[in-house]
């Protein structure tokens, strides 16, 4: 068990964790699955990272199967899933061991600098999707990564995108795809966290109130993707992996600097 610090119930704290679960539920809706870290800075300012962390752990698992009423099957690239779910569960698995025992600050920097050196590449290209084949160990390893930075840092995004991009899919499969293989991770992610944090009753009932931001939170986003053309959508991509990539930086950056 890894204890985060006792979480008092205010009106505060209530509603900056509504917001924060209406930000990923948002960001689920636009662009499937992978970017949930962008709301975890609003929480962390009313709460521990491992107390967030075990808060957002159940909610991922409803937040993701309520997408799928909008991210059906016919959105799901099978033929990439079948290569990326094996190596997602394999580094869950790893995730874990490396949260309980091992330095887990490295990992986001580490992923951090891959991420940016990713992004760097496609703004030298022009920022243009230049498509690329299917590659079986390409994806087995972004399975893999994605599922050991989504098990330390709920951050699995990076390494997925960085394979899934430049497939050059269209917009619908790509955001199905991310949302089906996001939805398999943290339903399996799931009991670990909850076995590391043990979540209070304080933080049990705040879930419960935060379970109230998906319906709209997701519907919102979604009519947000159909708003946008698939070139849009790829750049918003691109745009939130830098993000992304920078509260990795800083979550390990400032880890060794406390």
């Amino acid at each position: 068990m890894i204890g985060g610090a006792a979480l008092d119930l205010t009106l505060t704290a209530a509603l900056v964790a509504f917001a924060g679960v209406f930000l990923i539920c948002f960001m689920k809706g636009a662009f499937g699955g992978g970017f949930a870290i962008v709301g975890i800075p609003l929480l962390s300012t009313v709460m521990d990272p491992v107390t967030a962390g075990g808060l957002l752990a159940p909610l991922f698992v409803a937040m993701d199967l309520y997408s799928l009423r909008y991210w059906k099957a016919s959105t799901w690239s099978k033929p990439d899933l079948v290569l990326l779910l094996p190596g997602l569960v394999a580094g869950i698995g790893v995730g874990y061991l490396v949260f309980r025992f091992l330095d887990h600050r490295a990992i986001a920097i580490v992923m951090a600098a891959t991420t940016l050196a990713f992004v760097g590449l496609w703004l030298v290209r022009g920022g243009e999707v230049t498509r690329h084949p299917r590659s079986t160990p390409k994806a087995v390893a972004a399975g893999f990564a994605s599922g050991v930075t989504t098990m330390v840092a709920h951050s699995g995004g990076p390494p997925l995108a960085m394979y899934l991009l430049p497939l050059g899919l269209g917009k619908d499969i790509y955001a199905g795809t991310t949302s089906l293989f996001f939805t398999v991770g943290n339903i399996i992610k799931a009991v670990p966290w909850l076995l590391l944090v043990q979540p209070t009753g304080t933080v049990w009932t705040l879930m419960g109130l935060c379970l109230l931001a998906i319906p709209a939170g997701v519907w919102l986003g979604w009519r947000l993707h159909g708003a946008l053309d698939q070139r849009q959508i790829y750049r918003a991509c691109y745009g939130l992996l830098v993000v992304t990539a920078l509260k990795l930086l800083w979550d390990g950056v400032s880890g060794y600097l406390v």
